[in-house]
């Protein structure tokens, strides 16, 4: 049982690429916590994708023993989060359950989109925040100015920032006796019934559920019987212990510690993160308030390349959303695709991971559909349907008006490059909120429709600003807009998997695009295929296939024309009736090339 004076629990958060992992691998090597011979870069993120990517996308925790210059070891739970705007639930979840925050900026960038979204999470939990300057070893590094940024932008005291380099280790010994003497120790009562809150939970295969638990006020120990507060199920404690990353079994964990806990709970879904967890003969009077869940903004539909595999797929995507709760996921069928699964996502980046890990976890080849926003439909009898598949939208003649969601983006980007950002997010049917300064970087505000956003936003906004721009969205709600369902047809059948909401204005252009695309994707038959996209029954762009035609004039030679034109007559009836019956074979590769987005 440690004092608490003597435990700090901290977050690191940053914007992508600030270097977080990096600062953790420092501390966990200076402070001995790894062996030597076991350490390695990015120890934290246990992910093959975190790797190959350089990204976190599970915020991970470990528990480090510290000797400080006072004489005291002090015990420091620390929680990597990621820096990515999809997985802004994953940080909010993690600042609950700390006291205070290391604020990493990256010297020679400054501050960035979600640097800004990411602190304001740890405003709003109460933090206490220390800045920390990161990669003053480089040429470009201007600590003083970046300095002067974050007191303008963000508002924080940064004259005692501490100024580090984590990939050579300058600095670091600083950091630790920062964490020690600036950031606040826990508060919390030993003989109170006990009160923990369920900060993370996944599925291990041997150990079933591991609960990740910080205990504000009681004792657990091993073999205590415990209680859920919101699920109500009771179990028994196997194992009690505390990551250093490895795990490793403790006798009891008191108030303001950080560890985890496994008693043979067979679901994540009984282990609803934010619960709060406390004996079950002697509970506490109140459950703590919890986190609000997770919402999924974007949709799409998973199917497999091979029907045969459906089995597998859903054997996956089952074992997936055992360790991640914002997955959600739900059985639909295509008649072109066959069988498959509508699922969720947090954003672009979490649907691009989940599918990377089905392909390589499970092996499993998958088409993904074109991703798309929950619409909200209004019916002229005053009900409201939500509409998730495109593929589903109501008759028209029913439908009164269509709202869809609505974000507000917040952009950072170098001054030269502002007339690009303005024009790509007027563009995208953009409204501007606000524009302010902060030395030589302005910040745009805007007001955007998502669907606009899940398409390529990110990737063009990268592109036109070469790589300096930074951002970050939060909902704000729906509005109402004039948006029409576009469906695609091949040979006069309608492809449900390439149907799209588009606003009424862009539709011609968007349907150019794809029709144009699909011309090139499809293989020729031996009749002509009419590629048309159409709004309802009208049709607004085509495209038309030639056929393959076997030279049946070649045996003429000279002769009445007459001769020839009777043999292409002949030839042209039977393609007419080959297309009546023909069927079109699109190959899976067209529809995944056809769903990249506008290139």
């Amino acid at each position: 049982m440690t004092e608490l004076s003597r435990i700090r629990n901290f977050s690191i958060v940053a914007h992508i690429d600030h270097g977080k992992s990096t600062l953790a691998d420092r501390l966990i090597q200076l402070t001995g916590t790894v062996a030597e011979r076991d350490m390695q870069a990015q120890i934290l993120d246990s992910m093959d994708i975190e790797r190959e990517r350089g990204i976190t996308i599970k915020a991970n925790t470990v528990r480090i023993e510290y000797p400080a210059r006072d004489g005291h070891t002090y015990i420091l739970n620390l929680i990597d989060t990621p820096g990515h705007v999809d997985f802004a639930y994953e940080v909010s979840r993690s600042m609950q359950a700390v006291e205070g925050s290391l604020l990493v900026v990256d010297a020679s960038q400054g501050v960035e989109a979600q640097t800004l979204a990411n602190v304001y999470q740890a405003i709003d939990a109460d933090h206490e925040i220390v800045p920390v300057l990161n990669k003053i070893d480089l040429p470009a590094a201007e600590p003083a100015r970046v300095k002067e940024q974050i007191e303008d932008v963000i508002g924080i005291d940064a004259s005692n920032a501490v100024e580090i380099s984590a990939k050579t280790g300058l600095g670091i010994p600083d950091v630790l006796e920062a964490i020690v003497t600036r950031l606040p120790a826990p508060k919390g009562d030993r003989d109170a019934p006990l009160k923990a809150m369920l900060v993370d939970s996944y599925y291990d295969p041997y150990l079933g559920v591991v609960v990740l638990i910080r205990v504000i006020d009681g004792i657990v120990k091993k073999g205590d019987r415990i209680r859920m507060m919101r699920t109500g199920g009771s179990y028994q404690i196997d194992r009690l212990g505390v990551f250093k990353p490895a795990m490793q079994d403790i006798a009891e964990l008191g108030p303001g510690e950080i560890g985890f806990l496994t008693a043979q709970i067979k679901l994540v879904r009984d282990t609803r993160v934010g619960d709060t967890v406390t004996h079950e003969k002697r509970q506490c009077e109140t459950p703590l308030p919890g986190f609000k869940p997770s919402v999924p903004v974007v949709f799409c539909g998973l199917f497999p390349v091979d029907t045969n595999e459906f089995e597998d797929l859903r054997d996956a995507i089952e074992k997936l959303a055992l360790n991640d709760a914002s997955f959600t996921s739900e059985m639909e069928t295509s008649a072109a695709l066959g069988f498959g699964f509508r699922c969720g996502f947090l954003g672009l980046l979490h649907l691009e991971v989940i599918r990377d890990r089905l392909e390589r976890e499970y092996d499993i080849d998958l088409i993904t559909t074109a991703p798309s926003v929950i619409y909200h439909v209004h019916m002229r009898d005053g009900t409201m349907v939500e509409l998730h598949n495109p593929a589903d939208m109501p008759d028209l003649t029913f439908v009164d008006h269509i709202e869809e969601p609505r974000i507000k983006a917040t952009i950072l980007v170098p001054d030269e490059y502002l007339g690009d950002v303005l024009k790509l997010c007027q563009d995208r049917r953009g409204e501007q909120l606000d524009l302010t300064y902060a030395g030589s970087r302005a910040m745009v505000v805007y007001d955007l429709p998502l669907n606009e956003v899940v398409f390529d936003f990110y990737d063009r906004l990268k592109s036109v600003t070469k790589g300096y721009a930074s951002f970050d969205y939060q909902m704000i709600g729906y509005r109402e807009d004039y948006l029409v369902k576009m469906s695609i047809l091949v040979n006069d059948e309608p492809v449900d998997a390439l149907s799209m909401m588009v606003h009424r204005d862009r539709a011609e252009g968007r349907g150019r695009q794809l029709v144009e695309k699909l011309k090139e994707l499809i293989p020729r038959h031996m009749f002509k295929i009419p590629i048309q996209a159409a709004i309802g029954g009208r049709v607004i762009a085509r495209e038309t296939l030639s056929a393959m035609r076997k030279d049946v004039t070649a045996k003429c030679y000279g002769g009445d024309a007459t001769r020839k034109r009777k043999l292409l007559d002949k030839q042209k009836a039977g393609k007419k009736k080959m297309r009546q019956f023909g069927k079109v074979e699109i190959p899976q590769s067209a529809f995944i090339n056809a769903l990249k987005m506008d290139s």
